[in-house]
Parts: C-alpha cells; sequence; structure tokens
C-alpha cells in the first residue's frame, strides 16, 4: 500500500502536490488550529533543509561550471545587465506608484535597535568584505557574494586540472544536485507547514491600518511581474514573454513566497532552469548571483516606504531627487541580504537622501516589520522568480538571433 501511495506520489507532478499542500494548511489552520505546532514543523524543517544545502550547491555547482573549459561565463554580461535593468525599472514603476497614489504613515512607533547601513558607502563596502570572506566563514553563514568569490576563484585555479579531476567534480556536483532534487520533492509538506503556520501566528488587525501601503506596494509589485518584465522579455527575444513569466512565477515564485528567502530558493530555480533546458554552466553562475544582486522587489519596498516617509513629513520630492532615489534603490536593493527583511533595513539608506534622520527611517523600518507578512513574501517572490526570468531571457535572446529559437522552449518540461 505505501508502495503505491509512493508511486503516486512521485509520478504526480510537483506543482499539483505543492497545491494540495498549500489547500491542507489553510483548513487544518482554521479548523484544527490545535494541530499548527505540529505540522509547522514540517515547514521549518523543509527551510532549513534548503538553506543547508544551499551554499554547497552553490559552491560546487559554480567551481565545477567555471572548471570545465567552456565558453558560458562569457554570456553572463547579458544577464548581469537585465539583473539590473530589472530592479532600475522596478524602482521607476515603485516611484510612479508612489506619486500617483501617495500614502502616509503613523510614525509614533518606538523605534528599533537594529543597526542599518549609514549610506551607499557602507553598503558597497560590505559587499566587498563579503566578497573576501574567509572560504569556511561564508559556507557556514551562507555568505552568497564570498562563496561565489570562492567558487570563481578555485574554478578557474582547476582549469588545467586533469581529467580525472574534472570528472570527480562533475559526479559531485551531479550527486549535491541529486541531494536538492530529493529535499525538493518533499515540498507540498513544507509549503504546508509555513502556510499554516503564518495563518495561525499572522492576524490581519495590524495590516488594516496600513491597506493602502500595502496596495501600493503590491500594485508596484504585480505591475513588474505582470506587465514591466515581460515588456524587457519581449524586447528581448520578440515573442509572447508570458507563457515564461507565468511559469517562472507558478514555479519559483510559489516557493520563495512561503520561504521568503532568494537564498532557500536557489535549488528551486537550479531545478526549473534545468527544465527549461538551459546551459548549466551558464546558470549555475546567474542563479545564485541573482539572489544576490537581482532584487526588484527589494528595490520597490525601498522606494515605496521612503516616499511614504517623505510624504507624511510634507516633503516635497522634485522629479531630479525622485530619480536620486530610483538609483539609490537599485543600489541599495542590491546590497540587500537574500533573507526574510533584508530590504528593509535599506530603507534609512534612501531616507537620507530627504534629509530625514535615523530616528524616523528607523520607525518606518518598524512600520515595514508589520507589513511584512505580506510585503516579504511578494518581494521575494518577484525577487526570485526574476532570477530564473532574466537567466532564460538572456539565453533565449541568443537562440532567436540565430532563428532557433521555438514558443515550446520558453514552456518547463
Amino acid at each position: 500500500m505505501l508502495g503505491k501511495v509512493g508511486k503516486i506520489y512521485g509520478e504526480t507532478a510537483l506543482i499539483k502536490l505543492i497545491a494540495v499542500g498549500l489547500v491542507v494548511g489553510i483548513i487544518l489552520a482554521i479548523f484544527v488550529p490545535a494541530v499548527i505546532p505540529v505540522i509547522a514543523v514540517f515547514g521549518k524543517l523543509f527551510v532549513n533543509a534548503l538553506k543547508g544545502v544551499a551554499p554547497i550547491l552553490v559552491f560546487v555547482l559554480v567551481m565545477n561550471a567555471l572548471s570545465q573549459k567552456s565558453e558560458s561565463s562569457s554570456s553572463m554580461k547579458p544577464i548581469i545587465q537585465l539583473y539590473v535593468i530589472g530592479t532600475f525599472c522596478a524602482s521607476l514603476v515603485a516611484v510612479t506608484a508612489s506619486f500617483l497614489f501617495p500614502t502616509t504613515l503613523n510614525l509614533q512607533t518606538e523605534g528599533s535597535s537594529i543597526t542599518p547601513p549609514s549610506g551607499i558607502v557602507e553598503v558597497l563596502q560590505n559587499v566587498i568584505m563579503n566578497i573576501v570572506d574567509n572560504p569556511i566563514h561564508a559556507l557556514t553563514n551562507a555568505n552568497y557574494i564570498g562563496i561565489l568569490a570562492w567558487g570563481v576563484i578555485v574554478g578557474l585555479a582547476l582549469r588545467n586540472a586533469g581529467d580525472g579531476t574534472h570528472e570527480v567534480l562533475a559526479d559531485l556536483a551531479r550527486a549535491v544536485t541529486q541531494v536538492v532534487q530529493w529535499v525538493i520533492r518533499f515540498a507540498p509538506f513544507g509549503i504546508m507547514g509555513l502556510v499554516a503556520d503564518a495563518i495561525g501566528t499572522s492576524g490581519v488587525d495590524a495590516l488594516l491600518g496600513y491597506a493602502k501601503l500595502l496596495a501600493v506596494l503590491l500594485g508596484a509589485f504585480f505591475s513588474v511581474a505582470l506587465i514591466m518584465n515581460p515588456l524587457i522579455v519581449w524586447l528581448k527575444i520578440g515573442m509572447n514573454p508570458y507563457p515564461l513569466v507565468f511559469a517562472t512565477l507558478r514555479e519559483s515564485g510559489i516557493y520563495a513566497f512561503f520561504t521568503r528567502s532568494s537564498a532557500a530558493n536557489i535549488p528551486v530555480n537550479m531545478s526549473l532552469c534545468k527544465r527549461l533546458r538551459l546551459d548549466e554552466n551558464l546558470y549555475s553562475v546567474s542563479i545564485p548571483l541573482g539572489a544576490t544582486i537581482n532584487m526588484a522587489g527589494a528595490s520597490i519596498t525601498i522606494a515605496v516606504l521612503s516616499l511614504a516617509t517623505a510624504h507624511t513629513l510634507g516633503i516635497n520630492v522634485d522629479m531630479p531627487t525622485a530619480l536620486l532615489l530610483c538609483i539609490i534603490a537599485t543600489v541599495g536593493a542590491c546590497g540587500a541580504s537574500g533573507v526574510a527583511g533584508g530590504s528593509l533595513l535599506l530603507i534609512p539608506v534612501a531616507c537620507s537622501s530627504f534629509g530625514i534622520s535615523s530616528d524616523i527611517s528607523m520607525q518606518v523600518v518598524g512600520v515595514g516589520f508589520i507589513i511584512g507578512v505580506l510585503q516579504d513574501s511578494c518581494e521575494t517572490a518577484l525577487n526570485s522568480s526574476s532570477d530564473v526570468l532574466f537567466t532564460a531571457t538572456a539565453e533565449f535572446a541568443r537562440r532567436a538571433k540565430k532563428g532557433q529559437l521555438k514558443p515550446s522552449d520558453l514552456i518547463p518540461r
């Protein structure tokens, strides 16, 4: 009996199983709240398993990809360009939405004890220091910038190694990838636990007072995901982008919505890239890089909350200042950590461009944590799904120029 159930589970599409887990989690949280602490364990185990395997996965795949003598590394430039363009365009959408629907905040909450970066210079300095981090420390603390840097260095150093060494690295990469596939297969149970825990612990009363702010944020998120990003993809590949857009939102964004961590979603995105038949030597580098610097959702959060603060204080923001805010939000978002709430600590950096003190801006950070149950989930879903979207777009654009791209290529197997 168990063997038959296991066979059915293994042969059923993962997205269908996740949908079932989502519904079951909601039903249990509403009608049987006593079991929430029990099933919440599944969510914690799933997220921790992803976070545990992701640093090793990134290091091994990047090292293996760059140790092989291929030309794929030269294709990273178009992807990085798309990451930056996408993040900047997202900040433009956020600023536009904030001007069209200005919001104000109740800044009477207590200030946070968390220390934010003092400016863009400090953000960039932190990025540079992360690059030169001790490799063991980077792996144990999930410092993905450091992991990427060391993976690149070691991979390049092993380019002239013998064929036996290259075969061992390739076997190791396949083994780690298989472990990740096993972890991902338990996603339905993880999603069930995560959604039940979220419903059981987060009430809606705190959100009602910030309904308009949430509406502006969510409107910007959806505008970028369903209008801006598809436009960028269409301009690059000259083909209907929505099959690819919906696939990335469905098969990457859903995971990221519940895990609220771009870092934890790296294995999920790599699996999706494989099903899109992308070049592994390319996406094994671009996906972890995207989890670090491709932060369209973070730039939206930074811009919207900063302008809400300015509107609350009656500060007049002209167009040059708004453009400067877009640049600051883009740079700041690239320095945001890939964990829940990582973008909120960059809000004081943007607020400083308006001359707003850190005492006030840290109160805005507190507001961000209040609405974070929805804001951060949607932000991460946009961030992470865009990693796959732009990685695929860059490769599909090259195929389109050669006349080798078909509409069916935009649909994962």
